[in-house]
């Protein structure tokens, strides 16, 4: 079973690159997450797990969701994490959790995607998008193959500013960077409510017709770069920036 969190669609798409290729069932977290929900599953076939990498390790409520829900049958897991550059020192963090869960670790894929943190980085027109998506294709049968057969994922390797970046740096960057209060909504806003309706965390509240954002942001960016209009800014920084969705740039893959 193939079980995803994704916020601008990346992680979606290498899911169901996956899923499709295997011909495993794929899971949306989303739903679980949003509403609260205790996930229980089981698999005969190994676990997949696919997500973005937030500063260097998993997404912080992902692993939540994975620590709180259950899992039974086959205890191989597989970690996926795309990235815009590279995953740090993850794998550690990751294995943590598996002897938590009392998977049996199998390693985790980096599949690199086009950069989508408009709240600080630059994210790539079209064309170059579509590039770096369609070549994620052959990282990911690599993986596919690895599952397959059984393998495990073999990892590169890890230095010593992976080991910063994804230790000391994660904690530090949540509290000092991952806040929702430089959003706003422009006038463009048409009070569609769709990014209350994103929102995994539930971080977004209409209030008369207009977003309104709260104290639980986890900076997945759905809410900026799936507005329908465009009309969402996180402070200076995204002005004139493109608005990433994954689905528009990638090409079907066989």
């Amino acid at each position: 079973m193939v079980i995803y969190f994704s916020g601008t669609g990346n992680s979606e798409y290498c899911a169901e690159f996956i899923g499709a290729k295997l011909g495993d069932e794929v899971v949306n977290s989303f739903d679980y997450i949003k509403n609260q929900i205790r996930g229980e599953f089981t698999a005969e076939e190994p676990w997949v797990f696919v997500a973005p990498t937030y500063c260097w390790q998993l997404p912080h409520i992902f692993e939540d969701f994975i620590k709180n829900s259950s899992f039974e049958g086959n205890r191989d897991a597989y970690f996926v994490m795309t990235c815009g550059s590279d995953i740090g020192n993850a794998g550690a963090s990751i294995k943590k959790l598996c002897e938590e869960k009392g998977f049996n670790y199998k390693g985790v894929a980096e599949i690199v995607m086009p950069e989508n943190y408009i709240a600080m980085f630059n994210v790539p027109d079209k064309e170059e998008a579509k590039r770096i998506v369609n070549a994620a294709s052959r990282p990911l049968r690599k993986v596919v193959k690895q599952i397959n057969e059984g393998l495990s994922i073999e990892n590169t390797k890890v230095n010593l500013i992976d080991k910063i970046k994804t230790g000391p740096v994660n904690p530090i960057f949540y509290k000092l960077f991952v806040k929702a209060k430089a959003f706003f909504a422009t006038d463009g806003c048409v009070g569609c409510g769709q990014c209350a309706q994103m929102c995994p965390t539930n971080n977004i509240k209409l209030v008369n017709g207009r977003p309104v954002w709260g104290e639980k942001c986890t900076h997945c960016m759905a809410c900026i770069c799936k507005c329908p209009v465009e009309a969402i800014e996180y402070g200076k920084t995204s002005l004139g920036k493109p608005r990433y969705k994954c689905v528009e740039y990638a090409d079907n893959v066989e």
